[in-house]
């Protein structure tokens, strides 16, 4: 007590350097702090709804509707939709006519935006006339939902959700069974004559997932996938993300999973990149602002869409920033929104992020009585930097 009471009287020639040097220290550590914050400022932008873009999906015969829709950029101003379930029939009236739902669905988008270009929607057809789905599982075993995909030099690859029949509430009676990754050996040909190589993802099953997005960067893939984890009696969904050479894509092995720190060989290893996400979502580079945006459903089902941006594909992302809310939430109670994702692809400018959404009922025949419903609306997102 009395050598560090004396020590503290001691006059500043001996002590001088010492504070000079915390000072130093206190200084630096505010201006990385105000550069940190500087960094995480949320973005500046505007939203524009996209009535054209809209209009291009508002058809009258064969495909008149589906959800999930993501894009692949295939080259040569094509881009692919995938759809999951999905309307095949007519629309008169504002109203579906003998119509049917299959599992999945395609189209190919060919030049500008959907307002402009011109669309072309595939899925099978049965000996008797019948839709059927585009994809189907070789097992048998229930049917495939798409997820993201990515276009790379070695080919064109696809996350398939393998889902079955369960018991639940309506719209929502169905199970995740397996995830499956496959490649299609002739993405040039039309989606309906695709031959798809298809492998079982290994580390997927009914709570852990990849797929939701998939980005390519500095020839690296980033799939993003996400876990569930229950609390409290609640079940939410975390962002798990997974890396591997563009080029082996199918080679599991190679696969290496973000633990918070490093790339990791053992999935159960892989931290928990941010919380509270969705099932579907998207991750893309957006060159206006020079980091990663992450577009998403608050909660997965909710009438608002958030972003979150990060420096890198791992993070550290920011929160969430509600950004729009789907107008047709207000219409019926039976009505949800959900599938908020960016679209790279359809961006006019470094500074704009097209994202869909998709809205759904609850009650099938709503569905089928307003053909408004179960497609594609399109929002525009006009970042304006930091």
């Amino acid at each position: 007590m009395n050598r560090s009471k004396s020590r503290g009287s001691s006059g500043r020639g001996a002590q001088g350097p010492s504070n000079d040097r915390a000072v130093l220290k206190l200084a630096m550590f505010a201006l990385g702090c105000l550069v940190l914050l500087a960094c995480q400022a949320p973005p500046r932008f505007t939203v524009a709804a996209l009535p054209g873009h809209d209009a291009a999906f508002e058809r009258t015969a064969g495909w008149t509707g589906g959800d999930g829709a993501y894009t692949i950029g295939l080259g040569e101003g094509r881009v692919l939709w995938m759809f999951g379930d999905t309307f095949v029939g007519r629309v008169g009236e504002g109203r579906r006519i003998d119509s049917r739902l299959i599992n999945n669905s395609a189209a190919i988008q060919a030049g500008g935006t959907p307002a402009e270009a011109a669309l072309t929607f595939f899925y099978h057809t049965r000996a008797g006339g019948q839709p059927a789905a585009l994809f189907e599982p070789l097992d048998g075993i229930g049917w495939f939902w798409p997820y993201h995909g990515v276009r790379t030099a070695e080919g064109l690859y696809l996350f398939l959700l393998q889902v079955e029949a369960a018991e639940g509430p309506a719209a929502f009676g169905f199970r995740l069974v397996a995830t499956w990754l496959g490649e299609v050996a002739n993405p040039g040909e039309a989606p309906a004559g695709w031959t798809l190589f298809a492998r079982k993802i290994p580390w997927g099953d009914e709570r852990r997932l990849f797929g939701s997005s998939v980005l390519l960067q500095d020839g690296m893939a980033y799939i993003y996938g996400t876990v569930d984890e229950a609390s409290a009696g609640f079940v939410a969904k975390q962002v798990i993300l997974a890396r591997v050479p563009a080029e082996r894509l199918l080679d599991f092995g190679a696969w290496r999973f973000f633990s918070g720190s490093d790339w990791v060989a053992e999935v159960e290893a892989a931290n928990r990149v941010c919380t509270d996400a969705a099932g579907e979502f998207s991750v893309s580079f957006q060159p206006g602002l020079g980091r990663y945006v992450m577009i998403f459903t608050e909660g997965g089902l909710s009438p608002h869409m958030a972003l979150r941006t990060a420096p890198r594909p791992e993070g550290p992302w920011g929160e969430p920033q509600r950004f729009y809310s789907c107008p047709e939430a207000g219409w019926d109670s039976r009505i949800f929104c959900y599938a908020a994702k960016g679209h790279p692809e359809l961006a006019a400018g470094a500074g704009e992020l097209i994202v869909t959404y998709v809205a759904n009922a609850t009650d099938f025949a709503l569905l089928e009585s307003d053909a408004r419903l179960y497609r594609p609306r399109f929002v525009k997102l006009a970042f304006e930097g930091f």
